[in-house]
């Protein structure tokens, strides 16, 4: 068995968020946001793109969007690459679709709390170890949460979750598991046998149930992907050479300044300073 790989854009969107997906979509959602408890027992997937109702405003694509059976809406982003400014772009998309449930008619006690669930291929949190951070509104001394406390956002670090097979203990292991080893993988592990939803997940992203249009387009999205972040590991280390190369020659000038210093000091109580100045070559 081949499967495509769940982090491109069409991936990600035809195993958690098409027709069929309404369980997975629950059983992926329950075990990275609710700590693997059966908490969202229904859900409805609805389009996913936040069209601008202010003229100014840009327009939000999303890979896959859903309303809670208690009205809360959960905005799902995969991201590959480290675009600049990605951290603001999510809590903009949250922002977003919160004030985007307001009905002038109805008032904002109907508006309804918005999670934002990203996942990332690359390390946000440098400071953090945790391969699943959780950020909330709270008083910055005594750290309790805010009355209203509509905005959650969840990041997930594919990076940082470095498990085998035969480590998986928890449904977020395993489902986290799928999304980094999907497309290397040959078979449905064992460990994963027991949960229907990620079977299903395994059967959606089956290759051979693809159209040989839709395996080459898959194919040139993730071309273009590997050589998107080739292109940003290539400007980094150009960068670090860069960096090297001038640390080296900024080290040897401190070095003969130093040096020029030194020998300036030793000369001070036999020569004056214009000579002094003439012989190092230092400004007096």
């Amino acid at each position: 068995m081949i499967f495509i790989n769940p982090k491109t854009d069409y991936a990600f969107k035809k195993i958690f968020g098409s027709s069929e997906s309404k369980d997975i979509l629950i059983s992926f959602l329950n075990a990275l946001i609710y700590e693997g408890n059966s908490t969202i027992e229904d859900l409805e997937i609805i389009n996913p793109n936040l069209p601008p109702k202010l003229e100014g405003l840009k327009d939000s694509y999303l890979d896959v969007k859903a309303q809670l059976k208690d009205g809360t809406v959960v905005i799902i982003e995969m991201q590959v690459l480290n675009v600049q400014s990605f951290g603001k772009r999510v809590l903009y998309n949250a922002a977003k679709t919160y004030a985007f449930q307001w009905e002038a008619a109805q008032g904002y006690r109907l508006l309804k709390p918005v999670i934002a669930l990203t996942i990332t291929d690359f390390e946000m949190f440098a400071n953090s170890e945790e391969w699943i951070s959780r950020f909330v509104f709270k008083e910055v001394n005594k750290n309790f949460t805010y009355p209203e406390n509509d905005l959650d956002l969840v990041f997930v670090e594919l990076p940082k979750f470095t498990k085998g097979e035969e480590e998986l203990e928890t449904l977020a292991d395993k489902w986290i598991y799928f999304m980094k080893n999907a497309r290397s993988l040959t078979s449905i592990p064992e460990s994963m046998d027991s949960i229907p939803e990620i079977q299903e997940a395994f059967n959606i992203a089956n290759q051979s149930k693809l159209s040989r249009e839709e395996v080459a387009d898959l194919d040139r999205r993730e071309q273009f992907i590997y050589d998107q972040q080739g292109a940003i590991v290539k400007a980094v280390q150009e960068g670090i050479e860069q960096g090297i190369e001038q640390g080296i020659e900024q080290g040897i000038e401190q070095g003969m300044r130093l040096e020029k210093l030194a020998i300036a000091r030793q000369l001070l109580s036999r020569l004056d300073n214009a000579t002094i100045a003439q012989v190092t070559g230092l400004s007096v």
